[in-house]
């Protein structure tokens, strides 16, 4: 038999964020599972102190797209070797490794997003698109985004092979009112479809039913309900829009 020799315990890193998440997500419910799935969502990258120095992006503006790694700072400060991944209906369990799941050892998050505009006016922020981080998420670090090393069109993506089937999302006349009444914010319709059209209901719940959901997003809280067409086929409606 040959014998294993144990490994000693790996040191421990300290981290420190190099910046914090400014977006329209308030809350973490309704935000899209993955980045680029809502492009009309806003956010930006603040950058604190000392890493706000503008020499710490020059050159960044060549590139369209970041990676950003961010701390889950709403989960919990434990992970869990079996997760249920909302893809395969949140009853399946995989191991956390073989998800994207929050609940992770280190509680750490790994997001791509298009870099849009780079302000250095006051210290340095970046402007992002297709975010899908929750507001006041710190960012560990970026880095610049590789097409020809990172796309592989040929890799296998497991139980999730494709991009989640999108819904209908239909708004109410009073609702389409109260955008009427907000000009100035045109986006904010588009952002509503695209978040609700990814179904952010818990995966269990799939069909119609009466109960109404409110998700957050920027000032408002959008209320929706889950109904069936004179099809059977599932769409969301949203019946209300109020300040949140």
């Amino acid at each position: 038999m040959i014998a294993t020799p144990t490994s000693p315990a790996a040191p421990g890193f300290a981290m420190t964020p190099i910046g914090v998440i400014e977006s329209d997500y308030p809350d973490k419910f309704g935000i899209p599972r993955q980045p680029g799935l809502a492009p009309a969502a806003r956010a930006s990258l603040m950058l604190t102190p000392p890493f706000d120095d503008p020499l710490a992006v020059r050159g960044l503006d060549a590139f369209s797209h970041l990676w950003l790694t961010f701390v889950f700072h709403h989960s919990p400060d434990r992970w869990t070797p079996l997760v249920r991944p909302p893809r395969l209906g949140g009853n399946a369990r995989v191991g956390v490794f073989a998800s994207r799941s929050t609940h992770r050892p280190n509680r750490l998050g790994l997001s791509l997003v298009e870099l849009v505009e780079i302000d250095t006016r006051r210290g340095v922020r970046l402007v992002l698109g297709g975010c899908d981080l929750v507001s006041g998420t710190p960012v560990l670090d970026i880095k610049p985004y590789l097409p020809w090393a990172e796309a592989r069109p040929e890799a296998r993506a497991g139980f999730s092979p494709e991009a989640p089937p999108l819904l209908p999302v239909t708004f109410s006349p009073e609702v389409e009112a109260t955008l009427a009444e907000r000009p100035d914010d045109a986006s904010l319709c588009e952002l509503i479809r695209q978040v609700l059209a990814q179904d952010p209901r818990p995966a269990y719940r799939k069909g119609a039913e009466e109960r109404t959901y409110g998700v957050r997003l920027r000032d408002v809280d959008v209320r929706f309900r889950a109904e069936a067409d004179p099809a059977g086929d599932i769409r969301l409606r949203v019946v209300e829009i109020v300040p949140a």
